[in-house]
């Protein structure tokens, strides 16, 4: 059997960006990288040993979750384990774990069954989107 012949495509007439409906729900972090500067404009919560979160979306109990994490001088996040993926970027300040000392802008993706604690001696904020929820140990 063969494939029908394609001809050529209309691009103008597939999908245009005016046939969208609006609005459509999303989340806008405008000027990520300069979060320092309006991060008292996020509205915090308290997490753990001084460190605050904001959830972009997700519980944390069930599912994929992404969060902004601030940590305070001399905050820590309890070492746990990770049920699925984590993507980890940082944003400003610096954290470490048993594998590194990371600065603002380093990118890491931590697999399934990765176990570790997190500090920051000066502060630091980072992007958190992890797959599934984590358990602390």
């Amino acid at each position: 059997m063969n494939a029908p012949e394609k001809g050529p495509v209309d691009n103008e007439k597939q999908g245009a960006v005016e046939d969208v409906p609006a609005p459509y729900r999303s989340i806008d972090l405008p000027n990520l990288f300069r979060v320092e500067e309006w991060q008292d404009e996020i509205p915090w919560q308290p997490f753990v040993n001084g460190a605050e979160i904001h959830r972009l979306y997700g519980d944390g109990k069930e599912g994929p979750t992404a969060v902004l994490i601030r940590f305070r001088k001399e905050s820590q996040v309890p070492v746990h384990l990770h049920q699925g993926y984590e993507h980890l970027f940082i944003l400003a300040g610096e954290q470490r774990d048993q594998n590194a000392i990371r600065t603002r802008g380093a990118f890491t993706v931590n697999p399934p069954g990765t176990v570790h604690g997190v500090s920051s001696k000066a502060g630091t904020i980072v992007l958190v989107i992890y797959e599934k929820p984590v358990v602390f140990l």
